[in-house]
């Protein structure tokens, strides 16, 4: 069956005027002036005239009388004045909808952070958002690396914080910082008496605390020993790096905990860095929120802070 539906529509947005050429309209019927209305609008007499034409043509009547002493509406203007004004008032109710529900979005922010970017850096770029925007209330949320994917995916953060080797699928992001690793160990061990360098080798063969599996630290810690051997299962595995710095502190056993989290121990004395040769353990920070959702308002702000303080 062939059915000829006839010719489809012209669509609306092209058979009225824009919103900019119904307030020149409006303008004009309150100033009594195409000049006067173009200068409150911010446009030339020239272009007002323009788009008085323009919009003539489109609706297909004319709308206003031209003369010396000013411009007046034709009884077709004054009408369209009318249905004008309604549009333009809905437009406006429009627009401050629109700004409600930004003022919604950007009165709260949801971050969710891996630990050690939570703890160590996330502080100080809360406390500068909070001098920004000081309306915005901020939650946050601790967990591995893959924790934190799994909340930006299902919708429970605005923003996320993570570190390891690469995005995690079905995430964007961009690096903020870098990291190194650090072999640590207590005073007394006897690696912080070694006289050389420590192997790779050596490394992956011995019990270690580490981070649980999931952990941008274990990743890169898996990635790097991986043509050494691979990882010996832990001799601790711990959910925090408080936790495993303080396994390291007491004395259990080496670890490998992040640069950014053992200042305070290594000028003290309480660890001591193990160097180990040939070995990369440097680590990407990043950013990252759900692809094709880019960050707007308060997580916006924030990713821009990281970049400024990075």
């Amino acid at each position: 069956m062939s059915g000829d539906s006839g010719p489809l529509p012209v669509p609306l947005a092209h058979r009225v005027p824009d919103l900019g050429a119904l307030e020149l309209l409006l303008a004009v019927a309150r100033l009594g002036s195409l000049g006067r209305a173009a200068r409150e609008l911010g446009i030339t007499q020239p272009a007002a005239s323009g788009r008085v034409r323009a919009m003539e043509r489109l609706l297909g009547v004319a709308l206003v009388e031209r003369s010396p002493r000013g411009s007046r509406l034709t009884d077709a203007g004054v009408l369209v004045t009318d249905w004008a004004r309604r549009v333009v008032e809905a437009a406006e109710a429009l627009d401050a909808g629109a700004q409600a529900l930004r003022g919604r979005r950007d009165s709260r922010l949801k971050v969710a952070a891996s630990m050690t970017i939570a703890e160590y850096l996330l502080p100080g770029w809360l406390i500068a958002l909070r001098t920004e925007r000081p309306g915005t209330a901020v939650s946050l949320s601790t967990g591995n690396s893959a924790a934190v994917a799994e909340r930006l995916l299902a919708g429970e953060a605005d923003l996320g914080f993570v570190e390891g080797l690469d995005v995690p699928a079905g995430l964007t992001g961009t690096v903020v910082g870098h990291d190194r690793l650090v072999v640590v160990t207590a005073p007394g061990h006897p690696w912080a008496r070694r006289r050389t360098p420590l192997e790779a080798p050596e490394l992956a063969a011995t019990p270690l605390i580490l981070r649980e599996r999931g952990s941008g630290t274990r990743q890169v810690l898996d990635a790097a020993l991986a043509t050494h051997g691979g990882l010996s299962d832990p001799l601790l595995e711990l959910a925090s790096t408080t936790a495993a710095k303080a396994a390291a502190v007491s004395g259990a056993g080496p670890s490998v905990l992040s640069e950014l989290a053992i200042g305070e121990e290594l000028a003290s004395h309480r660890l001591v860095e193990i160097p180990v040769r040939d070995l990369s353990l440097i680590r990407d920070l990043r950013a990252v929120w759900p692809t094709g959702h880019r960050p707007a308002g308060p997580a916006r702000d924030l990713l821009g802070l990281t970049r400024t303080q990075a």
